[in-house]
């Protein structure tokens, strides 16, 4: 618990503004004092000489006022002061602080006047302020906006390329391969002797062996199954070109 305090504690502190309009009190100051306390959620202190009226909308840890606005009400003017918290922007707070001083001030028209362009003006100031800054958030953001739609599109267009390379070299490789294969089955038939080869090279065989032949080993070396070996000795035999000696 104690930890969380301290770092409730490092909250940013609100900073403080205000501005000052000039009016005239046409009624008397307990008559203000009066009408001001008819609004719940005002704190009002009347002095000799003026009336202030402040509007606490929320308390730090240590219960002091964070969001807050005070108006200090004489005879012929009216001060406001009001905090900014590190969250809301300074116009933006302004413009909602001048909403609530025309609603105080509809409510006492009657004891205290104040002149229609003064407030005019006021109002007019803020919106130009509200409206400057908004315009310039939504060109920054546009021109971001507009930076990352033309990103995406150049992305879009690579990806588009890349499918179509990656499609080329597919095609390419299914190519390769079946020429790969091609090569390898003919390579394979090379390598496989035909019936008259293996007798001729049978007959090599035995002439430079004086007359003998490894079946196994010539299987090996000629890479033909032995039994193919075999069959082929015992044709040549049957066929008159060898003789069985013993």
């Amino acid at each position: 618990m104690v930890e969380k305090s301290k770092k409730e504690e490092k909250k940013p502190e609100p900073t403080v503004d205000g501005f000052k309009l000039s009016g005239k009190l046409v009624g008397n100051m307990k008559e203000l004092a009066g009408t001001l306390r008819t609004i719940s959620f005002l704190e009002v202190a009347q002095e000799k000489e003026a009336v202030n009226a402040a509007y606490v909308e929320s308390r730090d840890i240590k219960k002091d006022p964070y969001l807050f606005s005070i108006l200090k009400i004489t005879k012929d003017s009216i001060d406001v002061i009001y905090s900014i918290p590190p969250g809301i922007g300074p116009r933006k707070r302004r413009l909602d602080i001048i909403r609530y001083l025309l609603n105080i001030l509809s409510v006492i028209e009657p004891i205290f006047k104040v002149d229609n362009k003064i407030v005019y003006q006021l109002m007019e100031n803020s919106v130009k302020d509200v409206s400057d800054s908004v315009s310039l958030d939504y060109s920054k953001l546009y021109t971001e906006y507009d930076t990352l739609k033309k990103e995406v599109r150049d992305l879009r267009l690579r990806v588009s390329r890349f499918r179509e390379e990656n499609e080329a070299l597919r095609n390419k490789n299914y190519e390769l391969k079946s020429k790969n294969d091609e090569a390898i089955l003919q390579l394979r038939k090379l390598e496989t002797l035909s019936d008259s080869a293996l007798k001729a090279k049978l007959q090599e065989w035995i002439s430079e062996h004086n007359g003998e032949i490894d079946v196994t080993e010539f299987a090996k070396m000629y890479k033909v199954p032995d039994k193919k070996v075999e069959d082929a000795l015992n044709d040549l035999v049957s066929s008159g070109y060898l003789s069985v000696i013993g």
